[in-house]
């Protein structure tokens, strides 16, 4: 890690949308020179004016990603990044009454630089591969939460008009269940259709399992209560609005997870996340693409993802709270993870299990298993070797593990 004290001047760097703020401070804390720029080529050009009278720099500034950082790193400029928090001490260091504005706000950031930053990280731009596949696991995420607001909204719009198809589907995840949708949007176009052509459709549509299909066309024969046409043509016209959109956004989906798969495939590391248990296909490109190519400590891993938490003491006072500043993206995926390791890893669910009796939380559980999970993913890491079982097992038993002390004997 580079010690920001072996740099002359020190710049602080308050970032908008459409301007930003400058401020350079020496060694000594002087302010040497103030700057107020547009974002746009002009303003740029002023700032690399300003950034070449001071060769020997380093930057705060209170983002980690974004366009911002992606021009500064184009510049080769060293980025020291400040959690918003801490951007906000650094503030009222300076300021106690409670003043703020974007000049006072990169004055700060500058001293804090000068200060304490050499304790701060600094910033690396990303391998290329991790970078598009962080960026598109993150949209893949969004477009999966439209996806789920629309079978909410669809959900109601049935309960209102069209129940029939909502006692035969169950599973609104599934394109099946729209494109049926699609074909019969009002009760009386599905009343007019015998349960022979309904079982074709079905059949077509890709439900192959006779049990399933019977079950379905059980559901939509039983009678239901009859509402006005008025509510009918109405409702029908939104539901078949929301299947275009999710329809479309399955499409969409679809070319996401190639692309997601390429570029995981291509990435070194993949066999080592893909061996992860209950990772799977689509957790583990995220967990690569959020923790990236460079090893870190486990405990800064940790609490980069959250499940480590925030211990306070004073005196005979003791308090642990969840941690709020961490990788929002990384928690949730370790939270998914260690949930679904459960279902593949014994001794996953004996800990979760025993975290239960203990009387926490199913969060606050899977928090400590992802706690767990970290330090082992780090230690693969580190050692550059898939995870195996059999190993892992050997291992915790050598060491005397209580988990494995709770685990059932074999034969």
């Amino acid at each position: 890690m580079e010690n920001p004290f072996s740099y002359d001047h020190f710049v602080g760097f308050d970032w908008a949308r459409d301007h930003h703020h400058v401020v350079v401070v020496d060694r000594q804390g002087r302010v040497l020179q103030q700057l107020r720029f547009e974002h746009s080529i002009d303003g740029w050009k002023a700032f690399d004016e300003l950034v070449a009278r001071y060769p020997s720099s380093a930057i705060a500034i209170e983002t980690s990603s974004g366009v911002v950082v992606e021009q500064l790193f184009q510049r080769q400029l060293a980025v020291y990044p400040v959690q918003p928090r801490a951007a906000k001490s650094y503030r009222e260091r300076k300021a106690p009454s409670g003043v703020k504005d974007d000049l006072l706000d990169a004055w700060a950031l500058a001293d804090a630089l000068r200060v304490d930053g050499q304790q701060w990280r600094r910033l690396r731009p990303d391998d290329p591969v991790v970078l598009e596949l962080r960026l598109l696991c993150r949209d893949q995420v969004v477009l999966i939460e439209q996806q789920t607001s629309l079978i909410n909204q669809l959900r109601q719009a049935l309960v209102e008009y069209h129940p029939a198809l909502l006692d035969a589907f169950d599973d609104w995840g599934s394109p099946v269940a729209w494109k049926f949708l699609t074909e019969f949007p009002t009760p009386a176009k599905l009343a007019k259709t015998k349960d022979k052509v309904r079982r074709t459709i079905l059949k077509e549509l890709g439900c192959c399992r006779p049990d399933t299909i019977a079950q379905r066309l059980a559901a939509l024969a039983r009678p239901h209560l009859v509402v006005s046409d008025a509510v009918v043509a109405a409702k029908s016209l939104f539901a078949l609005s929301l299947a275009h959109q999710w329809l479309a956004l399955e499409s969409q989906l679809k070319v996401y997870r190639q692309r997601i798969a390429d570029l995981f495939e291509k990435h070194p590391d993949h066999e080592l996340f893909g061996s992860l248990p209950g990772a799977g296909e689509k957790l583990a490109p995220r967990l690569l693409a959020e923790l990236g190519d460079e090893e870190r400590d486990v405990t800064i891993v940790q609490a980069y993802a959250g499940t480590a938490p925030i211990s306070f003491q004073s005196g005979q006072i003791h308090k642990v709270r969840f941690r709020q500043a961490c990788n929002k993206h990384l928690r949730a995926a370790v939270h998914l993870w260690a949930d679904l390791s459960r279902l593949r890893c014994a001794w996953a669910n004996v800990y979760y299990q025993q975290k239960r009796r203990e009387g926490k939380s199913h969060a606050c559980a899977l928090r400590c298993l992802g706690q767990r999970w970290l330090k082992i993913l780090c230690k693969m890491r580190s050692t550059h070797a898939r995870y195996e079982e059999a190993l892992h097992t050997q291992n915790q038993l050598r060491h005397g593990s209580w988990v494995f002390q709770l685990l059932p004997a074999k034969g």
